[in-house]
């Protein structure tokens, strides 16, 4: 009896997820579906897409880790740099292009594969050299080529559009092909929700572990390092979806804290607010989750009613949200119940009608309650022509999406409330907020940082799916941490992880 033929997979091992290459022909599909419905779409049209290409750092030989470029993962699952695809729209037949190297390559960087292993490897209809591209597209006398270029609404930064050459004696058209492929990458496929589930899975735990092993005494890379290690190591995650926020104390208060200027260097102290942002990537899927808590396990009071005004505020939205709700009202009502917590705590007073009109809830929560999510963190559609324009008034201004929820988007779900003390203390100077400010209650926490809750959920029928799974109240996460400390109570791994005295 004869082996039936393996299934093209991407995988990483047998503790990571296999991703079948059926994923990327589904969204080629659903490409060729939607531009055949598109009247200025004509017969005889081909998709062109250019890959990502190496990056070097700076003037040196080293090269950056290679990771590919959203979109042309999106429709071909490669792995390797410096390649182009192209689809035909009439009959979806898809061409990989791929680099050709000279013999010394197999010195310095390994085997050089043969066409045919590539159009097995991602099972395309037919593998081609890039330096053959132009004659190939010749051959096939297309209409019009339909190359890629759009701003990204997240980024201002414009898509890479396929350029090789030859192409010049093609008619080009690059005005379609951006728009029709953000609105595909909005909602996601149920091959694609398996791996966004997976990744959440992953950074998940990542974050649970890092809860259980994390002492004060700790400098925040080192807490960030834990995180990494074990995406990498359990998942696969040879990348993080992001720069990793790893704050403690006043840090926590700063939004992408850790950028190369910020290196996450200060110490952990007993008694410190953590706010963690990270979140592992995998086959270019990325997962966005952040954990708050006090290093110590414990809370206090004051830590303990500004957690569970931001937990109160999420949860209303976990309930709240389904298809047909406009993002703008879940931010909102996010913004509302923060407001009304932090009343109750005495932080603020007055009218919370009026706060709202005032645009208060922005000076505590100055980004938007979330954003989209796919293959890149702040993943396209936020904005463009099939959605609703950005708001203008300052308590939404910075919102990622104003869309309406479909069932098959993928997004964060992000409150929090953060004590910018710079921020509020000019805030005194603003009449419009400064009616509402108690300064005496806001003293007591100049030196709090914030507080911020990120599930990643999936639009679902009639509701959402939550693809996080970490400890979320303050009894969860106390019971959690104090299982850590037992767990790692003698746990000789950790020595290298804190600092000795005197160092």
């Amino acid at each position: 009896m004869s082996r039936a033929k393996a299934e093209p997979m991407f995988c990483l091992g047998e503790n990571t997820l296999p991703v079948s290459m059926s994923l990327f022909a589904t969204n080629r599909k659903r490409l060729c579906n939607a531009l055949r419905e598109n009247e200025s779409v004509p017969k005889g049209a081909v998709v062109v897409l250019q890959g990502g290409s190496e990056i070097g750092q700076d003037a040196t030989d080293v090269d950056l880790v290679f990771r590919q470029e959203s979109f042309f993962q999106w429709c071909f699952g490669v792995t390797e740099a410096d390649c182009y695809g192209i689809i035909e729209v009439d009959t979806g037949k898809a061409t990989l292009f791929m680099p050709k190297f000279s013999d010394e390559y197999i010195v310095w960087m390994g085997e050089i594969h043969s066409l045919g292993h590539f159009k097995a490897k991602y099972a395309v209809d037919d593998t081609k050299y890039t330096t053959d591209i132009a004659e190939a597209l010749k051959e096939m006398k297309p209409s019009k080529l339909l190359t890629l270029s759009g701003l990204n609404t997240d980024s201002g930064k414009m898509t890479k559009e396929a350029c090789f050459d030859g192409i010049s004696s093609f008619v080009v058209e690059n005005t379609t092909l951006h728009k029709e492929m953000s609105e595909l990458r909005v909602i996601k496929t149920p091959q694609e929700l398996d791996v966004m589930r997976y990744v959440n899975r992953v950074s998940s735990e990542a974050h649970k572990e890092l809860m259980r092993r994390i002492r004060p005494g700790w400098l925040e890379y080192q807490a960030e390092s834990v995180f990494k290690h074990h995406v990498y190591l359990h998942g696969g995650c040879r990348h993080v979806a992001y720069t990793c926020v790893g704050a403690s104390g006043e840090n926590s208060a700063v939004l992408h804290y850790g950028h190369a200027g910020a290196p996450k260097d200060e110490k952990i102290e007993d008694g410190d607010m953590c706010l963690f942002d990270m979140g592992g990537e995998y086959y270019c899927y990325a997962s966005d989750i952040t954990c708050s808590f006090p290093v110590n396990g414990k809370f206090t009071e004051d830590q303990k009613k500004i957690y569970e005004a931001v937990l109160k505020a999420s949860l209303a939205v976990h309930k709240a949200l389904r298809p047909g709700v406009s993002w703008v009202d879940m931010h909102k009502l996010a913004d509302r119940i923060q407001l009304q917590e932090l009343a109750k705590i005495g932080v603020i007073h007055g009218s919370v009608d009026e706060m709202m009109e005032a645009g208060l809830g922005y000076l505590f929560m100055p980004h938007g309650l979330g954003h989209l999510l796919g293959h890149d963190v702040h993943d396209v559609g936020g904005y463009s022509e099939c959605s609703p324009e950005r708001p203008k008034e300052i308590a939404l201004k910075n919102l990622r999406t104003a869309r309406v929820m479909q069932p098959g988007i993928v997004l964060t779900i992000e409150p929090g409330i953060y004590f910018n003390w710079a921020t509020i203390e000019r805030s005194f100077s603003n009449p419009q907020w400064a009616r509402f400010l108690n300064r005496d209650v806001l003293q007591r926490f100049r030196h709090f940082g914030g507080v911020r809750i990120e599930d990643n959920v999936a639009i679902t029928d009639d509701g959402i799916e939550n693809l996080t799974c970490v400890p979320r109240t303050v009894s969860e996460i106390e019971a959690h941490m104090e299982e850590g400390r037992k767990r790692y109570e003698n746990a000789s791994d950790l020595g290298s992880l804190v600092p000795a005295k005197g160092t």
